[in-house]
């Protein structure tokens, strides 16, 4: 099936090609065959964004001097045109991403929801009064930052670039995006939304284009105001050295090792299916991926058991042409990179439970069996290092201190997950692991309107809820002498 979507940048309200027509193809990872040629961006691409970005953020610009109730509307707006175009985008993030249409439908959902939901704080901004010595008249007034760059990943390249396009736009910042090379397509139906919603030129600004280059340039651009960025600890360290040439504020929702905490009173059925979904959902390809079970001793087994039953009733494919599942992982060299970890954990002394390879059913494709380690303990590779894939290591634990004691043992804090029926371990637990997110029998949830990030090298920041607004706007104090 070829593809006949957007493939060219869109800059300043037109779509144009790449200054020296450079391009990236992609590939559908549960075929390995090309899908899609995009153009790819160089850095004076980079500077035509960030000027339109820029004149229609500034205080007399086209966004920036709307009046609130008119960029409530545009969202709304654009919300509506991303639903009509859900079915589109969700054929394109199967092919381009390799994820199920379920779950790229969720996706899809998830954006809708979010551009709707900042639609409604868009007109909501106030400010605040401050008592003060004296005859003085004292208010703070919350103002937009201007220019804000999203680093969108390949992992979600539709959601996670919504989560934080929508309330920069909310709080009357304009944006330029570039999704990750691997996965390109999506993004570019951001703006294909913005046209249909009458977004005023210069706005969303999208441009693909290689880290190396188009990341480089937008991170490091002077014209650029405030950079969201979603992956790796690695490349987010690097990005916010970058950033600080400039000292450009971030923020970085980065990597993850959740553990999945499993109390001998939870409800076992309802646990092991929380922890399948946990793990295996994109494949595993998730920086809020429950990839550390742990389990109390005297559930343990029956815990397992559970769990690899569910494993193993796991259909692979990419959900196309099949009626897979769980779908591909994103390449072969990231496919190799998972199976090394799993060989690792081998190697480490943890026993193979089920899956840990290719599947043999499955002629092309990046695909790797649901895979389950039990005898883990919190020191080997697979416990401490992010694998990115659908890899599920087993700890067990005697008592609850040691279970806050193995959860919290990790330089990530992203989230993690406690199954108990006691309202008492709940809440305790909650309070007591060290993680942005704690969610308690279910796994893994957000919502639009509930802060997403993590504590430790899982990042710096707030995505979604209110918490969202403040790091899309700056405060701004004014004292007023009533005597002068």
């Amino acid at each position: 099936m070829g593809y006949d979507g957007p493939t060219e940048l869109y800059i300043d309200g037109e779509w144009t090609s790449a200054t020296d027509g450079q391009t990236i193809e992609t590939a559908d990872p549960a075929t390995e065959e090309p899908y899609a040629t995009v153009a790819s961006a160089t850095a004076e691409d980079v500077d035509r964004a960030v000027d339109a970005a820029d004149a229609a953020a500034a205080r007399d610009g086209a966004w920036r001097s709307l009046d609130p109730s008119e960029r409530a509307a545009h969202l709304h707006a654009m919300a509506d045109a991303i639903d009509d175009l859900s079915d589109e985008i969700v054929l394109v993030e199967s092919h381009d991403n390799g994820k199920t249409p379920f779950e790229a439908g969720l996706d899809v959902d998830m954006v809708v929801d979010t551009f709707r939901y900042y639609a409604g704080w868009a007109d909501k901004l106030t400010g605040q009064t401050v008592p003060v010595p004296g005859d003085r008249l004292d208010y703070v007034q919350q103002e937009p930052l201007g220019v804000t760059a999203h680093i969108a990943p390949w992992n979600y390249p539709f959601q996670l670039a919504g989560r934080s396009l929508a309330p920069a736009l909310a709080c009357g910042n304009t944006a330029v995006l570039k999704p990750s090379s691997q996965t390109p397509l999506s993004a570019l139906y951001y703006a294909e939304a913005a046209e249909r919603a009458g977004i005023p030129d210069g706005v969303v600004n999208v441009v693909p284009g290689t880290g190396s280059e188009a990341g480089d340039a937008i991170v490091g651009h002077p014209g650029v105001d405030h950079v969201a960025f979603t992956g790796s600890t690695d490349v987010g360290k690097g990005i916010m050295s970058r950033a600080a040439e400039n000292v450009t504020g971030v923020t970085m929702e980065l990597g993850g090792k959740g553990p999945n905490v499993i109390f001998p009173d939870a409800d076992l059925d309802d646990a092991a299916a929380g922890a399948h979904y946990g793990i295996f959902m994109n494949a595993g390809q998730m920086c809020w991926a429950g990839s550390r079970l742990l389990v109390h001793e005297d559930v343990h087994d029956a815990v397992v058991e559970r769990v690899v039953e569910r494993a193993e009733a796991t259909t692979l494919g990419s959900g196309i042409d099949d009626d897979g599942r769980m779908g591909p992982l994103i390449s072969e060299s990231h496919l190799e990179d998972v199976e090394a970890y799993v060989q690792a954990g081998l190697d480490e002394g943890a026993t193979l439970a089920t899956g840990g390879s290719r599947p043999d059913d499955r002629g092309d494709g990046y695909f790797l069996e649901p895979t389950v380690l039990t005898d883990v303990t919190n020191d080997m590779t697979v416990a401490r290092e992010e694998i990115f894939g659908p890899v599920l290591s087993v700890i067990s634990f005697a008592d609850y201190e040691e279970a806050i004691e193995i959860a919290n043992d990790s330089p990530y804090g992203l989230m993690a997950g406690v199954w108990t029926t006691d309202l008492e371990t709940a809440h305790g637990a909650a309070a007591d692991l060290d993680y942005g997110m704690v969610s308690v029998n279910e796994y893994p949830v957000t919502f639009p309107q509930t802060p997403f990030g993590g504590f430790k090298q899982s990042g710096i920041g707030r995505e979604q809820g209110t918490e969202a607004l403040a790091e899309y706007t700056q405060a701004k104090n004014v004292n007023v002498n009533l005597e002068g």
